[in-house]
């Protein structure tokens, strides 16, 4: 029996890349193309779907189908994992979009060259094969080939089989490699589809309409964050990618287009983190006529619903902590939060002030208590709040857009949803009062004359779209990465990204695509 080596056993990748062009070419002059079309050769069948219908069966049973013409043929296609060669017969183990299955091919039943072909297959190769189905003596699940075809001749080594792509940064970099060796990385973005999916059906089954607005913007606004800036070169007009679908959604709105909800892209030109990623996909909806109470609600139904879906019940564990993800989720204050966790006065501006000075956050002495909380509940708070919790009355002078309270004019009808020590969700009762949000906007350009550059800039047409008039709303932002990360069991945002942002590594294309 010969197995194929492993890279880091024998050959740097250099020499065995070469190997493997050189083999490439012998078989293009024997008249095997290394990259034919799809045509006539489309799999019937997925790996999954065999192992499905079929390994329930004992060997003796998948033989008697068999042989009264029950089984009948099955074609499939994938990338080689392990192969097996034994002079006269050869196993294969392939791997497409669903799962693994084993492929046996022997002399007796394929041309001699296309055997040949098969005795020197290199892992990575995409191969085709038909055949009917039989079960070995181990009792795996097995196409006895009658058909076989190369579909792509691979060049460049996979990674080590045993251990996959191990090196993190590698494995952002690199997602291609990182998706055919750890499986785990397969089953969390086929789960971040799989929540996406549920999420629209939601919003539809609620009589939501989905829409798009603009990623280019020419104002910053929406939320408070640091834009990226572009530049148009016909209009001659500096443009930015949008922070938050926000204004945009609620224009809808005033336009008869009372429930909207958008899942896509936001960019923020911040730092990155296990958190925080400057490409990031938000679900954003609006209702009118609703409160935010009414989606603080309908939010816990959705996640409990989604959580239901996945795993059967509604809880999950997180970096080994049971988190219960059952309606209804607590609902604090951020003073309430402050003294419940840290035993600290919410009230006693000093002593919260003498705190953040400790960790190097000094506040403007015009900053007010409501600002003061806050920033002490983000430094001492949020990170222990592990069990989903909405926290609520925020202070007004960082919500600008959010509607005051009837009650306290200094914060805002606003909560967010905290879970694992991290914000999931932020919504609040719209503001509709047009001059009330102009005062807003007047305030936003002083902070960013002062140089807050998140602050956001006057949106003249969003005012005339409120004096046309926004009825009563309440909207509300989910961050999808995160909520995926949840579900996914993972620690870091990059994880739950196919291709997150990453420094360059400065490489030519020249030397890393030799000629």
């Amino acid at each position: 029996m010969t197995t194929q080596p492993e890279v880091s056993e024998v050959l740097s990748e250099d020499v065995l890349m070469q190997a493997r062009r050189e083999k490439r070419t012998q078989w293009t002059e024997k008249g095997i193309d290394a990259y034919p079309t799809a045509d006539g050769l489309k799999p019937s069948s997925l790996a999954k779907d065999i192992h499905l219908q079929l390994g329930s069966l004992s060997k003796e049973e998948l033989e008697a189908k068999n042989q009264a013409g029950g089984v009948g043929r099955f074609s499939v296609a994938g990338r080689v994992l392990l192969h097996r060669s034994f002079g006269k017969a050869t196993f294969l183990t392939i791997q497409d979009r669903s799962s693994r299955i084993q492929i046996y091919a022997q002399t007796s039943k394929l041309p001699a060259q296309t055997y040949e072909m098969i005795k020197h297959l290199d892992l990575g190769d995409i191969v085709f094969a038909e055949g009917t189905i039989f079960k070995t003596k181990t009792g795996e699940l097995t196409i006895d080939a009658d058909k076989f075809q190369l579909m792509t001749k691979n060049v460049k080594p996979l990674p080590e089989k045993f251990h996959g792509l191990q090196d993190i940064e590698a494995r952002y970099r690199h997602r291609y490699l990182d998706l055919i060796s750890n499986e785990e990385s397969r089953r969390v973005f086929i789960l971040r589809s799989e929540i996406i999916r549920q999420i629209r059906e939601f919003f539809y089954q609620r009589d939501y309409l989905e829409v798009e607005t603009p990623m280019l913007h020419p104002l910053v606004g929406g939320a408070a964050a640091r834009p990226f800036e572009t530049f148009h070169n016909t209009l001659k007009m500096k443009l930015f990618l949008r922070i938050a679908p926000e204004l945009y959604l609620k224009r809808l709105v005033v336009g008869g287009l009372d429930r909207v909800f958008e899942i896509n892209r936001c960019f923020r030109n911040e730092g990155i983190s296990i958190k925080h990623n400057p490409e990031f996909t938000m679900l954003e909806f609006y209702e009118a006529f609703a409160t935010y109470h009414d989606l603080m609600a309908m939010t816990e139904v959705l996640i409990e619903a989604i959580a239901t879906k996945l795993m059967g019940r509604a809880e999950l564990e997180y970096q080994g902590a049971r988190i219960s993800l059952k309606a209804p989720f607590a609902r604090m204050t951020i003073a309430d939060a402050i003294a419940k966790t840290t035993q600290v006065n919410p009230q006693d501006e000093n002593v919260l002030r003498g705190e953040l000075k400790k960790k190097g956050i000094e506040l403007k002495s015009h900053t007010s208590l409501a600002e003061v909380q806050f920033r002490f509940f983000e430094e001492f708070v949020e990170e222990h709040l592990i069990q989903p919790t909405y926290i609520m009355d925020h202070p007004i002078e960082i919500s600008p857009l959010a509607r005051r309270s009837s009650q306290r004019p200094d914060i805002a009808e606003r909560f967010e949803l905290y879970i694992a020590g991290r914000e999931v969700a932020n919504g609040f009762n719209e503001l509709n009062d047009p001059d009330d949000q102009a005062s807003r906007f007047h305030d936003q350009l002083k902070r960013k004359a002062a140089g807050d550059e998140e602050a956001s800039d006057f949106d003249e047409d969003y005012i005339q779209a409120l004096q046309v008039g926004l009825p009563p709303t309440a909207g509300e932002g989910i961050g999808i990465d995160r909520l995926v990360m949840l579900f996914a069991n993972v620690p870091s945002i990059r994880d739950v990204i196919l291709f997150p942002q990453l420094r360059s590594t400065h490489h030519r294309v020249e030397e890393s695509h030799p000629a």
